[in-house]
C-alpha cells in the first residue's frame, strides 16, 4: 500500500514540473527604450576633427524610416555622410563623414523616432547627438508653432528654416539655398525647437518640403515666412502659418488633343485669349472652351483642313505664338453624363454635362415627369460650354425620370443625342439634418461660410455680403462637419491666398473648434464666435 502511495505522488509531482515547464509566462513586455552608453567622441564635443563617430547602446536597435525621420542641422548632403548599419541590429551606430565640415559649426543630428529596440520596436524618442567644429557648442534656442492658413491642422513633416541676414542676402535665397539651421516637425508635431543657434540676425521660415530638397518650390510647396528679420537671442514663441501660392501665370505647352481639338497647358488664371492666325474660309467656326479637371484651355475648330495652324496667345502683357503641325487624331464624339446618379438631394441642381461644346440645346425635346407620370415645368440654364442645368421645384418623397429626345442637344460638331432616359428618387425631410447658425465678432463682410465634413471637403458653402441674424444650412446628409469661416478682405468673390515674394498673406480663416454632429430629422443651433 506505501509503494502504490508512494508512485502514485511521484507521477503527480512530474505532472506539476510538466506542466509548469510547458507553461511559461514569458514575463512583462519589454515597454523600455533603448539606452545611451557612451558615444566616441562624446556628445557635445568641440573642435571636432573627426572622420568617424559611434554611438553606443545597451541593447540591440536597428534604424527605422531614417531618412524620414533624421533631421541634421546645419543640412548635410546625403552624398556626405553614411550611417550604419541600417540593415541589421547592432548594438552601435557609425556615422561616418565622406566630405569636410563647416568650420566653426555647431552640429546636430537629431534621429527623431527611428532608433528603436530590435525586439519590440520601442523608439528612443528625438534622441541627438551635437559637436562643433569650433572652440564652443552654441546653446541659443528658437521655439514657435505651425499651423496651416486654410486647414484645421497642419501636415506633417514641415521643414522650419533659419537663414542668416548678411550682406549676401536676398529674398531669393529660401528658392535655392540651403538654410543654415534646421529642424522638422516630423509626423506628430506642431510645436518646433531649433537647439544650438548662434546670435544674429535670421530669416525664418516653414516649407512642406515636398521634394525635399531643401528649398522652396513655389509649384508644389506651402510656405509661410516671418515678415521682418528675427533677432538672436529671442524668447518669443514665433507662429507659421502655411499656404500655398497661386502660380505666376505662365503658358505651357500646345498639344494636339483630338481631330479638331488643340489642347494649350497653362499655369495661373485660365483667363488668357486664344487668336487663330491666317485666312479661313466663312465655314470656319471655333470655339475656346476649359477642362473641368486640368489646367487646359481647348480650342475646338470645324469647316477648315489644314497642315498646319498659327496661334497667338494672350494674357495682359505676355505674348506666344505657336505654329502647330496638324497631325492625326481620334474624332472627339458627343457624350452626355448626368452628374446626379440615382438619388436627388433637396438642394440640389440637375445637371447635363457634354464631352464636346454645347451648341444648342432645345427644352422642347426634353420631358421632366414625376412618379404619376405628370409633367414638370422647368428651366434650363447653360452653366457653361459643357454644362446645361435644369431648374425645378425638388419635392421630398419623390420619383422623377427625365428623357431625352433625338434634338435636345445638339453640340460644337452638328452632333445631336439618341434618345436617353435616367431616374432619380428623393428622400424625405426627416432623413436630413438642419444647421442654424449664428456668427459673432465677424470682423468684415464679404465672408464665405463652409460646411466641411471630415475630411475638410467642402459639402456646402454660402457667399455673404452683409450681417445676418441666422445662417440656415437646410437638408443635409447626416454626418459630422466642420464650419470654416474664409474673410473676403479685399470683395473679389473669392479667398486669396498668399504670395512669399510679394510679401502678402493669405486672408483670414476661422474654424469652429467642435465636431458638428448632423442627425437625421433633427435642428441644430450653434453659436460660431470668430477669434
Amino acid at each position: 500500500m506505501l509503494k502504490r502511495i508512494f508512485v502514485v505522488l511521484f507521477i503527480c509531482a512530474l505532472f506539476v514540473q510538466c506542466a509548469r515547464r510547458g507553461s511559461p509566462t514569458g514575463g512583462p513586455k519589454d515597454e523600455t527604450p533603448p539606452v545611451l552608453l557612451r558615444a566616441e567622441p562624446a556628445d557635445e564635443t568641440v573642435n571636432f576633427k573627426e572622420d568617424k563617430i559611434r554611438i553606443y547602446f545597451d541593447e540591440y536597435i536597428k534604424l527605422n524610416q531614417l531618412r524620414e525621420q533624421l533631421v541634421i542641422s546645419p543640412p548635410l548632403d546625403q552624398s556626405t555622410f553614411i550611417i550604419s548599419p541600417q540593415s541589421i541590429a547592432s548594438k552601435y551606430i557609425n556615422i561616418e563623414f565622406m566630405d569636410s565640415l563647416a568650420p566653426n559649426t555647431t552640429y546636430t543630428f537629431n534621429f527623431g523616432e527611428s532608433i528603436v529596440d530590435n525586439n519590440e520596436g520601442n523608439p528612443l524618442s528625438f534622441f541627438s547627438y551635437v559637436f562643433s567644429t569650433g572652440s564652443v557648442i552654441d546653446s541659443l534656442t528658437l521655439n514657435g508653432r505651425i499651423s496651416d492658413a486654410l486647414l484645421r491642422n497642419p501636415e506633417n513633416f514641415v521643414s522650419v528654416m533659419l537663414y542668416p541676414i548678411d550682406s549676401t542676402f536676398t529674398d531669393s535665397v529660401i528658392f535655392k539655398n540651403k538654410p543654415l539651421y534646421y529642424t522638422n516637425t516630423l509626423d506628430s508635431l506642431v510645436d518646433f525647437n531649433i537647439p544650438n543657434l548662434k546670435a544674429g540676425q535670421y530669416l525664418l521660415g516653414a516649407v512642406k518640403d515636398v521634394s525635399k530638397n531643401y528649398v522652396f518650390d513655389p509649384s508644389v510647396d506651402k510656405i509661410d515666412v516671418i515678415s521682418n528679420p528675427i533677432t538672436l537671442p529671442n524668447d518669443s514663441l514665433f507662429s507659421l502659418s502655411l499656404f500655398k501660392e497661386e502660380p505666376d501665370f505662365a503658358f505651357g505647352r500646345a498639344y494636339q488633343a483630338g481631330e479638331q481639338r488643340i489642347g494649350f497647358g497653362y499655369k495661373g488664371s485660365p483667363d488668357f485669349e486664344i487668336i487663330l492666325e491666317g485666312e479661313f474660309p466663312e465655314s470656319f467656326v471655333s470655339v475656346v472652351s476649359q477642362d473641368r479637371e486640368t489646367d487646359t484651355l481647348y480650342c475646338w475648330y470645324k469647316g477648315f483642313e489644314a497642315d498646319s495652324l498659327k496661334f497667338t496667345l494672350k494674357h495682359d502683357t505676355l505674348r506666344r505664338s505657336y505654329e502647330y503641325r496638324v497631325r492625326k487624331a481620334e474624332p472627339d464624339t458627343l457624350m452626355i453624363t448626368f452628374v446626379q446618379s440615382g438619388t436627388l438631394d433637396l438642394t440640389d441642381t440637375l445637371k447635363i454635362r457634354t464631352n464636346t461644346p454645347l451648341q444648342s440645346y432645345s427644352s422642347d425635346a426634353i420631358l421632366l415627369i414625376d412618379k404619376d407620370s405628370v409633367e414638370v415645368p422647368f428651366k434650363m440654364a447653360q452653366y457653361n460650354k459643357h454644362e446645361l442645368q435644369l431648374l425645378f421645384d425638388i419635392f421630398p418623397n419623390e420619383k422623377y425620370k427625365l428623357q431625352l429626345l433625338p434634338g435636345a442637344i445638339t453640340d460644337f460638331f452638328d452632333t445631336i443625342n439618341d434618345t436617353l432616359d435616367v431616374k432619380f428618387s428623393t428622400k424625405s425631410r426627416v432623413d436630413y439634418g438642419n444647421l442654424s447658425l449664428r456668427l459673432g465678432n465677424v470682423p468684415e463682410f464679404p465672408i464665405f461660410i463652409d460646411i466641411l465634413d471630415e475630411k475638410e471637403e467642402i459639402k456646402r458653402s454660402i457667399y455673404v455680403t452683409e450681417p445676418k441674424g441666422l445662417y440656415r444650412f437646410a437638408y443635409l446628409q447626416p454626418n459630422k462637419y466642420y464650419i470654416r469661416v474664409r474673410i473676403d478682405e479685399n470683395a473679389n468673390g473669392k479667398w486669396d491666398t498668399g504670395n512669399y515674394l510679394k510679401k502678402q498673406k493669405p486672408e483670414p480663416v476661422y474654424h469652429f473648434e467642435s465636431l458638428l454632429d448632423v442627425r437625421a430629422n433633427w435642428e441644430l443651433q450653434e453659436q460660431f464666435i470668430l477669434k
